[in-house]
């Protein structure tokens, strides 16, 4: 199988659209989404309809239960609270539904994913480390779990000896005796110093797994931003991946 997956769009529809165009070309077999699908960004819900139409598998982030009522706004900073307040007055009542519809995990025979950690999803932590990084292996049931939250790709790797190794690169071949927790990075608002949308690919067959970049109108989603009123550092950030 050939997995889509990718994270953190954000109601950026321009790098969601460009992902998608992607894997286009990629003979992708199932799609799947880490969570926050909107914040930030102008086009909740454009961004989850398109999710939707798709028949993308999506788990929740922390914006998206926010922005139902579903986790609480004192867990957010002042510009992200804005835009979840600002989010919860767009949605439409079909995507209210979806967005509470969302677990906070999947799991299947391939892999496991979660937005945050995998030991208290529920709190959104951030995985930032490899100490932060441990309690979630300890937590695993299968070979690779996929996260995101952070918008900063990284891959952890557990050896036999229970060595944890942190690495940042884009192409990973699988080995049985190891675990392995990817950090897919994020589609719409990238914070690595590279501002073009994050995805990732993941070859069962092959046991190998990518995570790429691709450029889209960021132009674009930050008019839309600066239009819709939304705070301008949210627009400017885009710009330097940060």
């Amino acid at each position: 199988m050939r997995y889509g997956i990718f994270s953190d769009i954000h109601s950026n529809l321009e790098a969601l659209d460009s992902v998608l165009d992607s894997y286009k070309h990629e003979a992708i077999d199932r799609y799947f989404c880490i969570g926050d699908i909107v914040g930030y960004a102008a086009n909740p819900n454009e961004c989850i309809e398109l999710i939707r139409s798709k028949n993308v598998v999506c788990v929740a982030g922390n914006h998206d239960w926010a922005s139902v009522g579903l986790f609480a706004l004192d867990n957010f900073n002042p510009l992200a609270k804005e835009a979840v307040i600002w989010t919860r007055t767009r949605l439409n009542s079909d995507n209210i539904d979806y967005l509470q519809s969302l677990d906070l995990i999947y799991s299947d025979d391939d892999f496991t994913m979660v937005h945050g950690t995998l030991d208290r999803p529920q709190e959104f932590n951030y995985m930032s480390g490899g100490y932060t990084a441990w309690d979630s292996f300890e937590a695993m049931d299968n070979h690779i779990c996929f996260v995101g939250h952070t918008h900063v790709p990284e891959i952890y790797i557990r050896k036999p000896d229970d060595y944890l190794e942190s690495r940042k690169e884009d192409i990973l071949s699988i080995e049985d005796d190891c675990s392995y927790i990817v950090n897919v990075g994020s589609t719409g608002q990238p914070r690595d110093g590279d501002r073009r949308a994050a995805y990732c690919i993941y070859d069962t067959q092959k046991r190998k797994l990518e995570i790429r970049r691709i450029d889209y109108d960021f132009l674009q989603t930050k008019r839309k931003i600066t239009d819709a009123g939304l705070p301008e550092f949210l627009a400017q950030r885009l710009e330097i991946g940060r």
